[in-house]
């Protein structure tokens, strides 16, 4: 069972079904990307207890996802505690990711892990203060939230109040309670893709890392991504020392194999020095580039990890993935530009059947591989921009060849009509012959 349903929700669904695996898809709303795929689809509202509960005695699953942060995990901790469905990575792990304090303690208090300096603030008056001790520019999160919803950088004073609304009005969660950060001066970011999983020879529990992920950002929101990202050796093995640290972490002390499954380590780089940020106990959105760069995708990797299956990060080649944003707000939507988006054999798109579009919406992905990450940006940017998302409630003047009122016309379009061979035959009135067996619908049997 997926508690959560987007479009990392719906390549998870596949790479599980591509192994035999029976799905029930959750999310708070109808129509999700996953809900398109899975076998069976559920609507609740997820911070629920008591519907996140029902959901999960209706169908007893063996192992339950979270794919989002925004559940009840109270809930979860019950159903682990009585034996009912597994929770990957467990629910201690999602409850811990949840929350960012509790993540920022667990990193910084027990892991003794390098973080930026903290603070924490439940009122304006508060998070001035903070912002005054760590100093500024700072950064403002909500403590539940994800995705850079509801983050802020704070410059001066005069930024504290907007810096609050933003954090009270743009979490996933609601929640009076914000981080406060010092503003690490890095010089680039990374997400360390880090799999906990069986391993084979040992029938126990391994690390496995892919190659770093580096990824732009605009608002907190991620917007490209490539692999690999060069790193110094000193630092890629920091990286690699605070990632395994996290995210054995994650499981429970009392089970086994309690914290398989991917994790998106999220990282700080200033020359060798690698300060931890957060991590995602599930595959990650900058991770969408491995759909291109690898052997098995991020997404497959996390089926077999939780299944319990061999795994592989082998990277085939660089790559890069670039967002295709709605740019429109409207209740549906329809694409053009993807049949020339798609003429360079080294681009693929993922377009995630989200039922409503907003401007910022995140409705899919442009990935492409190349001889070098800068060649693969280029060409999944590229890409990303040739596919327009046109609303179905413009009507359109008529086309004027070179002129922008409207997409190309589609050249298949007339063919496919006059095509015999896809024109159906009528039904013939009765007391007439009806056609030979074998016949056409143009009634000359001779053409097959």
């Amino acid at each position: 069972m997926l508690l959560g349903s987007g479009e990392l929700g719906k390549e998870v669904t596949i790479a599980l079904q591509r192994l035999g695996v029976e799905v029930i898809a959750v999310d708070r709303y109808a129509g999700a990307p996953a809900h398109q795929v899975a076998h069976t689809a559920e609507v609740i509202d997820m911070m629920d207890p008591v519907a996140v509960r029902a959901v999960i005695d209706k169908h007893r699953p063996r192992y339950v996802l979270p794919e989002i942060e925004a559940i009840a995990t109270d809930a979860l901790v019950a159903v682990e505690a009585e034996g009912l469905a597994e929770v990957i990575p467990s629910a201690k792990g999602v409850s811990l990711t949840l929350d960012r304090e509790g993540i920022r303690r667990m990193a910084d208090e027990e892991l003794g892990l390098p973080t930026s300096a903290y603070l924490f603030a439940d009122t304006v008056e508060e998070l001035r203060a903070g912002a005054y001790r760590v100093g500024y520019p700072c950064v403002v999160k909500p403590v539940m939230s994800s995705s850079g919803k509801g983050q802020s950088v704070m410059r001066s004073e005069a930024d504290v109040d907007s810096a609050w609304e933003i954090a009270m009005t743009g979490g996933r969660v609601s929640s009076k309670r914000v981080i406060v950060e010092r503003f690490v001066d890095f010089d680039y970011e990374v997400t360390l893709l880090t799999v906990r999983a069986v391993d084979p020879a040992t029938g126990e529990l391994a690390t496995y890392f892919c190659e770093p992920i580096g990824h732009r950002q605009s608002d907190g929101d991620y917007v490209e991504s490539w692999q690999p990202q060069p790193m110094s050796e000193i630092a890629y093995g920091a990286a690699r020392s605070i990632a395994a640290r996290v995210v054995s972490a994650m499981g429970a002390a009392d089970q086994r194999f309690s914290g398989r499954g991917v994790f998106g380590v999220e990282l700080f780089i200033k020359g060798d020095e690698v300060f931890f940020s957060e991590v995602s106990p599930r595959p990650h959105d900058t991770g969408l580039v491995t759909l291109a760069t690898q052997r098995l995708s991020e997404f497959e990797l996390h089926a077999r990890a939780v299944l319990g299956l061999p795994v592989t990060t082998e990277m085939r080649s660089p790559g890069a993935s670039a967002v295709i944003y709605g740019r429109h707000d409207e209740e549906a939507i329809r694409f053009a530009g993807v049949a020339q988006a798609l003429a360079d054999p080294q681009v693929d798109l993922r377009l995630f059947g989200k039922p409503e579009s907003f401007a910022t919406r995140r409705m899919g992905v442009a990935v492409a591989t190349g001889v070098d990450t800068d060649q693969a940006r280029r060409r999944a940017a590229h890409a990303a921009d040739l596919v327009i998302r046109w609303p179905p409630t413009i009507r359109f003047r008529r086309h004027r060849p070179g002129g922008p009122d409207r997409p190309p016309p589609n050249p298949l379009r007339r063919a496919d009509r006059d095509r015999c061979s896809v024109v159906r035959p009528p039904v013939p009135p009765q007391g007439r012959r009806r056609s030979r067996p074998g016949s056409t619908a143009c009634g000359d049997p001779s053409r097959e």
